[in-house]
């Protein structure tokens, strides 16, 4: 008898709401990132404008950026630039470009190009840069531990909300997990959260997507001279 109760308790368990609702919620994820699959085929490059809020955890203080970006697929390899602007002048506060596992950022306000190569961790950098952007389904599910937390509108725009945790444990030493509401149908994001360690966290939010326009690249163009000041790290 005690073992036809066990059964019939982990039949009701197994078939309760709770269950069927895990399963419901699999088989819509699954769906999510078979559109992200075909969206991603036909991906070249996107623009956006963006704007970054910092929060400090330390001084309990937020600072916000803003600029334009653009990504850029080229025989399956990503490459991206940002322009920071100063929101009263315009003037650009910063300039960055990867590209092939280098990161370059430019201040012109001192004239120096501060250089990051990316090394052995090429693949882990490219997993936080095709976050928001041409990724498909499956190379989200190559990187990224997701939970689907539903969906929610964005500028008008219904978005799914995914939130990862690295499979590589690197990854989790620079973020404890990564929140992205995510356009399935174009495969690019509206708005991403990046929880640190340290309690910080990094918003960012894109608007004015344009996808597959060829992007001119003069804007974001870093234009250094004699008296440039270049620093490897």
């Amino acid at each position: 008898m005690k073992s036809l109760r066990l059964t019939a308790l982990l039949l009701s368990v197994a078939i309760s709401p709770v269950a069927l609702s895990a399963q419901a919620g699999s088989a819509h994820l699954d769906a999510v990132l078979s559109q992200m699959n075909a969206a991603s085929k036909t991906f070249n490059d996107a623009r956006a404008d963006f704007r970054w809020d910092y929060y400090e955890r330390v001084v309990r203080d937020t600072s916000t950026q803003q600029g334009s970006i653009y990504f850029e697929r080229k025989s399956g390899a990503m490459t991206m630039g940002a322009v920071i602007m100063d929101p009263k002048t315009k003037a650009k506060q910063k300039i960055i470009d990867y590209e092939g596992g280098t990161l370059q950022m430019f201040d012109p306000g001192v004239d120096q190009i501060t250089v990051l190569h990316a090394g052995a961790n090429q693949a882990q950098y490219e997993s936080f840069l095709t976050l928001g952007f041409g990724a498909s389904g499956t190379d989200l599910q190559r990187a990224w531990n997701i939970q689907d937390q539903g969906q929610e509108m964005i500028d008008g725009v219904k978005t799914e909300k995914l939130d990862l945790t690295g499979k590589d444990p690197k990854a989790n030493n620079m973020f404890t997990h990564i929140t992205i509401w995510i356009d399935p149908a174009r495969a690019v994001a509206l708005k991403q959260e990046f929880y640190a360690p340290s309690g910080d966290k990094r918003t960012t939010y894109y608007s004015a997507i344009r996808l597959n326009t060829k992007i001119d690249k003069g804007s974001f163009a870093i234009k250094k001279d004699a008296h440039t000041t270049i620093v490897n790290r």
